[in-house]
């Protein structure tokens, strides 16, 4: 979405990862670790949770993305501690092994009720150099993320960031930044939609996260300015009909709104994500590597 194609794909590991990873992980830690396999965060919470309480053990476990996440109980290792595994981690998964994400997945409750909790944090690769955001801050344009975005891209070009805790806060501060920034991107990622329903195939509940959505959409078009530009879209499927807890493959929709925009165009189907962020590179009149932009079929 930012322009940034790789040259080879980041390594996956659906048979857990091997034993020199894991060995020179947990001597770093000084702990020893449970799980090291592909497995749904919720479910593996609540298969090894209660071991992990008795000894003190980190989960690890990875998906069919390229992740090493670690799971701990905030009272069995504290935050700070569990960021600073995450850390050990990242700086371990270099070269053949440099994996998309280091993950910290912290949880609080009793066997049987574990809940994970709002202080996750991702511990990403470095975006190569040139990607929008690079570009965006070279011509001075202001970037406020809202969501996971900065941690995603290590708050390359960021200026201004907001974490959020759910969907509701992420729209709330979404329409706090809107009063906050004069001109500029605000870049927003809704968790929600991925996290608590796609992946863990709720419909009812992924149901009624879009209809808060929708819900929501009038406040957010009443705060738009005159030359806003407002572009909908996700980044990878995560359908909560289809079996299983990994993302998904359909196509994502890209809804492109704002006072100015052309109504009824259809702007087909796009070769990438790409795409997006040249278009927002050229609103801005910068470019980057990869994508066309569709800014002159919308304005």
């Amino acid at each position: 979405m930012v322009g940034i194609h790789l040259d080879k794909p980041f390594p996956l590991y659906p048979n857990g990862f091997p034993p020199e990873i894991m060995q020179e992980f947990e001597r770093r830690i000084g702990r020893h670790s449970l799980g090291n396999k592909a497995a749904s965060g919720t479910e593996i919470i609540q298969e090894l949770g209660a071991e992990h309480m008795r000894t003190g053990s980190p989960i690890v476990y990875t998906s069919a993305d390229s992740v090493f996440q670690v799971a701990a109980h905030e009272e069995v290792i504290p935050l700070w501690e569990l960021y600073k595994i995450c850390e050990t981690a990242r700086e371990i998964l270099r070269g053949p092994a440099e994996v998309g994400r280091v993950i910290a997945r912290p949880f609080t409750g009793t066997p049987g009720h574990f809940t994970r909790t709002t202080n996750r944090h991702d511990y990403a690769v470095p975006p190569p150099a040139g990607m929008l955001l690079d570009q965006l801050d070279e011509r001075g344009v202001n970037v406020h993320s809202v969501g996971k975005i900065f941690d995603v891209f290590l708050g390359r070009g960021i200026r201004e960031s907001a974490k959020t805790k759910s969907n509701a806060d992420g729209m709330a501060k979404t329409l706090e930044a809107m009063e906050q920034t004069a001109a500029g991107l605000i870049f927003v990622n809704l968790v929600d939609f991925d996290q608590q329903y796609g992946h863990r195939n709720d419909i009812e509940g992924y149901g009624a996260a879009l209809e808060q959505f929708d819900a929501w959409l009038p406040q957010f078009q009443a705060a738009l300015r005159p030359d806003d530009l407002v572009i909908f879209t996700a980044d990878h499927g995560c359908d909560p009909t289809v079996p299983g807890t990994d993302h998904t493959r359909e196509y994502v929709p890209l809804l492109v709104s704002g006072p100015k925009v052309r109504s009824g165009v259809d702007l087909g189907l796009r070769a990438s994500l790409s795409d997006i962020g040249q278009t927002v590179a050229a609103n801005f009149g910068v470019s980057i590597t990869n994508g066309v932009s569709f800014l002159r079929q919308i304005l």
